[in-house]
């Protein structure tokens, strides 16, 4: 029971946290007047994976790697099937965002960097630096993209969305930047501690509770931005959030662990969790690309990528029983 509080504490803190972390550090990067399409790029996307990046840290400096990749690989899986799925049910999506359109096939390839990286059974220091190496270049690369090509629609979205972030003053900004990411850090500390009691008092793998309670919770900031930006009708940034997390959980928060401990990889990751996680981004690709001008998840969709994570979480805790 300790333990069982001690993840639902630390859940919501951390999603308070993060929450806080993201509106300090939109707000900061306003008054140093930073373009809204890289405040939307790169801090935002930084503040909603910040949950699993110090989670996934923290649980590797620990010697639970097996966490941290369940925490990853869980979330990614999680974004799609159930925060899409949620969304698309509320609102339907519709996909304008060239940015977006583009980074679609980069995290397909992504996805098979990270099965390439598992079929070995060990995650290596080297590929985790090459992880890192990847992701600097790609959000370089996305960056350069967003502000030097032609308006897009994100950018626009980005800017409605955060424009009253300007209205913080620069002090309160900076005191919600540092104070967040301080009760980010006590936050997952707690989070991971109860995480780790329980999946011993179960019997089950740190792994399987990576791949289902601690990547649900530490999906929620997703969750919640994704399903507001849908009801206000921005689309982008709804898929926005979700694309960028993902990119970041497979490059960032992976790497990031892999750089402080190996991670042994067991053999159900890869004909399980990675082979889900692939085809759910082929499924986003087909939804995106799927008419002309622009791609659209309506509800039936929604529906199915829901069941679809339904599914793969019965697949997860009935492999861990047998």
């Amino acid at each position: 029971m300790i333990a069982l509080a001690a993840v639902l504490i630390g859940l919501v803190i951390l999603v308070w946290s993060a929450d806080r972390f993201v509106s300090g550090a939109a707000a900061t990067a306003w008054h140093f007047n930073v373009p809204p399409l890289l405040i939307g790029m790169v801090i935002i996307g930084f503040g909603t994976s910040a949950p699993e990046m110090v989670v996934s840290a923290i649980a590797s400096s620990q010697g639970n790697p097996g966490l941290a990749l369940g925490n990853a690989y869980g979330s990614n899986i999680t974004n799609i099937a159930l925060i899409l799925g949620v969304t698309a049910l509320l609102s339907p999506l519709a996909v304008h965002s060239q940015i977006l359109r583009k980074e679609l096939p980069v995290l397909l390839a992504v996805t098979a960097l990270a099965a390439w990286q598992v079929a070995d059974g060990v995650i290596t220091h080297g590929e985790a630096f090459v992880l890192l190496g990847v992701f600097t270049l790609l959000m370089g690369w996305t960056i350069y993209q967003g502000l030097r090509g032609p308006a897009d629609t994100l950018a626009t979205e980005v800017s409605a969305e955060h424009e009253s972030a300007g209205n913080m003053a620069l002090g309160r900004a900076l005191f919600w930047l540092f104070f967040g990411l301080v009760l980010l850090v006590a936050a997952s500390r707690l989070l991971v501690w109860g995480a780790v009691l329980i999946a011993q008092g179960l019997g089950v793998s740190d792994l399987v509770i990576g791949l289902t309670i601690v990547a649900i919770g530490t999906s929620l900031p997703e969750l919640a931005s994704s399903v507001i930006a849908a009801r206000k009708g921005e689309s982008d940034i709804a898929l926005g959030n979700v694309i960028g997390s993902n990119l970041f959980n497979t490059l960032a928060v992976v790497g990031i662990a892999g750089g402080i401990a190996e991670i042994t990889v067991p053999p159900e990751v890869l004909g399980r969790d990675v082979l889900s996680m692939g085809a759910l981004a082929l499924l986003l690709c087909v939804m995106g690309y799927r008419r002309r001008g622009q791609g659209r998840i309506n509800r039936v969709e929604g529906a199915l990528l829901m069941l679809c994570f339904v599914a793969y979480t019965c697949w997860v805790l009935l492999t861990s029983a047998a």
